[in-house]
């Protein structure tokens, strides 16, 4: 089967940027938004039978699915064609839809409140109400901290030019950066930061590798004064918010978007920085298979491309493809028909070229009931593992399509987890599939991949962060402090592992600068560690299939430490829980350092 690198969009809205059914969607948005506001302010309690409340959060889901769907169908143009302005007008209008229905949202937020809570409990029992009770609630309780619909309103509006228009600034210097590349022929090319960020992940040579590594970090050195003002001003815009609406730190909001505890995020990453040590054996066996002194930053995911006898094919995006389909269907006939859809129907967009955004996402197309993936596939062996990521998050979005819309936006950390599951069942199925100690040696170092990332690098983003938001409250801090800042977050976090830092990290990486998500970076990790022990607990269950859609169809149903409970019977305020997923990994490290010996 021969499958498309190009995604369809049609199936949204047939036309592009200038579709006539996306301007009519807009419209109706408009009109949709005004008669939700009217009824919103109208509303008095309708006891018992509550028909008019069950109306109000019928047409909320109604205004936000149409407002998600034409997001996601601007946005993915914008990504597919990162340089190209015609599409910036779109995404402003979109935004501003955005925040004139968070308008009537907060009002709807705060007749919650005028309800006892016996009254509110009654309420709950309707049968259109109970399905999405956690969402009312939570919004209920965040009414709380809302102030008067006048500040309110404007806070919404400013952030149009704050919190977002940072973030898309920096899109905007993203996009603009270009940087020479020179193979191993001595062939040079320039190309966009995206395109420097994939071979530096990837690229097999090792002195390539350096020179790349080099001219990436001068690269965002040349850009720094623009993307600290960026992020500065970002921060800053975060913190006057969170004052305003009563948060005691920078902390408080991530934590209470992600459902989960102050107390569950300290015991995990307490188990990380315990367990951080385990990697230092593995990155000295690495750098001698890679023929190198150390590892620098560039090293601690490149492949290993040859040892022994055996040479790693170049994978085809047909050969991933069915790769995927095959190991899902050894866990799950339904994830394997929901790959197989995601392909045949061309919902992926993975070619590689110039002008596209760095990064990968997957988005929900709520309207129509799809998903949409956008990658960059190179031909890695990491890049099956790539593609069944982000499937594994639509994959999550499909088994919750029957629920309401609110039942569709679970917290990042827990969303995470579906897709952080599916790639390890693939990078396991690599080594499972190995057909010598040499390809297994190559395939164990490339499920490496997702440790090394959540344990060490994305521990060292949290760092980072953390010390950035305690420093940003006291005033500006400039680039040559952010790289400080930056540069002791990677020697902790690595245990002093690296050769070679990244000190511009702050200003190459796209997630800091993410305007509707505080602390972007933690819920990779909990979702790692979350679905490793997922990982394990499907090796012991007779329907695992089942019992993984329960899972997944209460993820937006209850907070994490309760889903965590009622469906893996497990504390996750405890180190017990983290550090079974930690002794996982310290099992794929023993096994490749067994196996490599051989080959120093």
């Amino acid at each position: 089967m021969t499958y498309s690198l190009n995604w369809n969009l049609d199936s949204i809205y047939p036309g592009g940027i200038e579709s006539p059914e996306l301007a009519a969607k807009l419209d109706l948005l408009v009109t949709q938004i005004a008669d939700f506001a009217t009824a919103v302010a109208a509303y008095e309690k309708d006891a018992p039978v509550y028909r008019g409340l069950v109306k109000l959060v019928n047409d909320a889901q109604v205004i936000d699915a149409g407002l998600r769907t034409a997001g996601l169908f601007v946005n993915a143009l914008y990504a597919a064609d990162f340089t190209n302005g015609v599409y910036r007008p779109y995404l402003s209008r979109i935004e501003q839809l955005f925040v004139d229905f968070q308008a009537p949202a907060d009002v709807f937020a705060k007749k919650l409140v005028t309800f006892t809570d016996e009254e509110f409990e009654e309420a709950l029992k309707v049968p259109e109400l109970a399905v999405v009770a956690f969402t009312l609630r939570e919004n209920r309780q965040a009414a709380e901290r809302l102030l008067d619909d006048t500040t309110e309103s404007l806070l919404n509006n400013l952030r149009l030019d704050g919190l977002k228009g940072w973030s898309a600034h920096y899109d905007t210097i993203a996009g603009s950066l270009t940087m020479p590349f020179t193979n191993e022929k001595g062939e040079v090319k320039e190309i966009s930061a995206g395109q420097a960020l994939n071979n530096l992940d990837g690229y097999p040579d090792a002195q390539v590798r350096a020179e790349l590594m080099a001219g990436y970090e001068k690269m965002w050195g040349g850009a720094d004064k623009l993307t600290a003002d960026t992020l500065n001003h970002l921060a800053g815009a975060r913190l006057t918010e969170q004052a305003a609406h009563g948060y005691k730190d920078h902390l408080e909001q991530p934590l209470e978007i992600n459902h989960m505890s102050r107390e569950t995020l300290d015991t995990m990453w307490s188990v990380v920085d315990a367990n951080k040590e385990m990697f230092k054996p593995y990155f000295e066996r690495k750098a001698q298979l890679l023929g190198l002194d150390g590892i620098g930053w560039q090293d601690q995911v490149a492949p290993i491309t040859s040892l022994g006898d055996y040479e790693p094919a170049e994978l085809t995006y047909d050969d991933a493809a069915k790769f995927i389909i095959e190991n899902f269907g050894k866990y799950s006939p339904k994830m394997a028909a929901f790959a197989k859809s995601a392909f045949e129907k061309q919902w992926i967009e993975a070619e590689d070229r110039p002008g596209k955004q760095p990064g990968g996402w997957m988005e929900s197309v709520p309207d129509v009931k799809e998903s949409r993936i956008f990658l960059t596939f190179t031909g890695s062996v990491n890049d099956a593992a790539t593609v069944a990521h982000e499937l594994g998050h639509g994959f999550h979005t499909s088994v919750l399509q029957d629920l309401p819309q609110w039942r569709d936006q679970y917290a990042m950390n827990v969303a995470e987890t579906a897709s952080t599951f599916a790639e390890m069942l693939i990078a396991d199925a690599n080594v499972q599939a190995a057909k010598s100690d040499a390809e297994k040696v190559v395939l164990l170092d490339a499920k490496m991949t997702n440790p090394i990332a959540m344990f060490l690098n994305i521990h060292a983003r949290f760092e980072f962060e953390d010390a950035f938001y305690k420093e940003r409250k006291q005033g500006y801090v400039p680039a040559e402090r952010l790289n400080e800042l930056m540069d002791a977050a990677q020697k902790d976090a690595f245990a002093d592992i690296l050769t070679v830092r990244h000190p511009h990290f702050w200003s190459s990486k796209l997630h800091f600068y993410i305007d509707d998500v505080p602390f972007y970076n933690f819920p990779y990790t909990f979702g790692y560690l979350f679905s490793t022990s997922i990982y394990a607990w499907a090796q012991t269950q007779d329907n695992f299939e089942e019992a993984y859609i329960a899972l997944l169809r209460d993820t937006a149903n209850m907070t994490t430490e309760e889903l965590a409970l009622k469906h893996l019977g497990a504390d996750l305020t405890k180190p017990d829980f983290w550090q079974a997923a930690a002794d996982l990994v310290k099992q794929d490290i023993d096994e490749f350092l067994t196996l490599s010996a051989q080959f120093v």
